[in-house]
Order: structure tokens, then C-alpha cells, then sequence
């Protein structure tokens, strides 16, 4: 019989091919209680994948049969919407967004304190309520309108006046969603990217994406000022949203 998804304790898997790793990860997510599998390569969790259901993948990119940028591009592709947090001896912003725009929801740089890959794990198992945008696609729309541009919530691709179509990675679609569930309003990058909370302060990867997303809603006359930023304080989308 399958698993109601309330009815049991999230189920994580640690995909890392060092086993020293492996397990000190494996033995900290155990004490907060989460059910907690582990895989050193991509087959193994491949196997895992197919015997259980899975909510978080704790994920290295480096791996002895494949690569965890593929693995990811690969989920994202099948339509798998498990949450993935990266993690890696690579830390640089451009790593770090290339990272997210394949479809992980977090990135973290190794070394990382334990207490903090435990605090991202919660946040990111927290998003388990739908956001505005989501609520908006149960009620029967599936579009956003702002600016000169309208955003396809299904399809996650943008769409012009002229009916041009821009596609959007996975990091870029959350973003501007989350821009559209609060238009007119600052957003610090705490509150762009809560899974990251306690580092977005300090996270220039967010800065970035926010420069991507802004160069292709510039494609449109009248979208170059669509995402201003406030000095000290943040992001916003200045311009109002309807849906249809």
C-alpha cells in the first residue's frame, strides 16, 4: 500500500562517495530524527530511488559514476520535484548558481558545521505548504501578468507581447515567483531565498541570479526596470501583478 506522505517522517538519502563524510552526515540528520538512507554513487542511489520514496537528497557533485550536476538536470527533467541540497568542495558564486539553475534548491560549500545543513534541511522540508503562486494554479490560473511580460506558471517560461517565448532555468522561475507572490513589496535576499536564510546575507550567488533573471525580462520594452534594487535593503518588483 503506498505511503500517505503525513504519515511518516521524511525519508533523506546522503549521496557522497567518501564514507567519512557519509556517515558523519548520515549520524547528524539520524539525531534530528529524520529517516536517513545513503548511496556512495549514482547507481546506488538510483536503486534507492526506484525501492522508496524520497524527500531530500543530500547531494556531492563530485562522484566516482557520474556527475550530481547531471543527476540533478536529470530529476528536473523526469519532472521530479525532490528537494536538493548541492554540496560541494567548489564554492564560487558562478558554481554555486550554475548549481541552482539546474534545479537544487541549496547549495553549500564543504566544509559546512552540521547544525547548518540540518537548519537548511528543515527550511527546505518546511516548504511543504504551496506558495501564492501555487495556490493561484489550484484556483484555475495559469498565468501571471506584470510589465510587458506574462509567466506561463505551468510551463515556468516567460511570454512577451509578442508572443516570444523566454524559458527560464529552475532557479530563475522560483526567483521571479517569488518577486510575483509580493509584488511592490522589498525583499531582502532572507526573504527571496528562506531555504538560505542564514547565509543569504552574505550569499553574492543570489546578486547574480537576480542580474540573470533581470537581462530576460530586458527583452521586452519596458523590462529593464521591472526588478529595482533598493540600497541596503533589497530587491522589488515594481509593477503590479494580475492573473488570468
Amino acid at each position: 500500500m503506498p505511503e500517505h506522505p503525513n504519515s511518516r517522517q521524511p525519508r533523506l538519502i546522503v549521496v557522497d562517495d567518501d564514507p567519512d563524510i557519509r556517515d558523519l552526515i548520515v549520524r547528524q540528520l539520524r539525531q534530528d530524527h529524520y529517516e536517513v538512507l545513503s548511496a556512495g554513487g549514482v547507481s546506488e542511489f538510483k536503486a534507492a530511488l526506484v525501492e522508496q520514496r524520497i524527500d531530500l537528497i543530500v547531494l556531492d557533485l563530485n562522484l566516482p559514476d557520474g556527475d550530481g550536476l547531471e543527476l540533478c538536470r536529470e530529476l528536473r527533467g523526469q519532472g521530479n520535484d525532490v528537494r536538493i541540497i548541492m554540496v560541494s568542495a567548489r564554492g564560487s558564486a558562478i558554481d554555486r548558481v550554475l548549481g541552482l539553475e539546474l534545479g537544487a534548491d541549496d547549495y553549500l560549500t564543504k566544509p559546512f558545521e552540521p547544525r547548518e545543513l540540518l537548519v537548511r534541511v528543515r527550511n527546505l522540508l518546511r516548504r511543504a505548504q504551496p506558495d501564492d503562486a501555487e495556490r493561484q494554479r489550484n484556483k484555475g490560473a495559469r498565468v501571471a501578468c506584470f510589465g510587458p511580460w506574462r509567466l506561463d506558471l505551468f510551463q515556468r517560461r516567460l511570454i512577451a507581447q509578442d508572443n516570444r517565448l523566454v524559458m527560464l532555468s529552475s532557479a530563475e522561475f522560483r526567483l521571479l515567483s517569488r518577486f510575483i507572490e509580493e509584488p511592490n513589496v522589498v525583499l531582502s535576499r532572507e526573504n527571496l531565498v528562506p531555504e538560505r536564510r542564514v547565509t543569504a546575507a552574505f550569499d553574492r550567488s543570489i546578486d547574480l541570479q537576480v542580474s540573470r533573471l533581470r537581462q530576460k525580462l530586458a527583452g521586452a520594452p519596458g523590462g529593464e526596470e521591472l526588478i529595482l534594487t533598493v540600497r541596503g535593503e533589497g530587491y522589488v518588483l515594481a509593477t503590479p501583478v494580475s492573473y488570468e
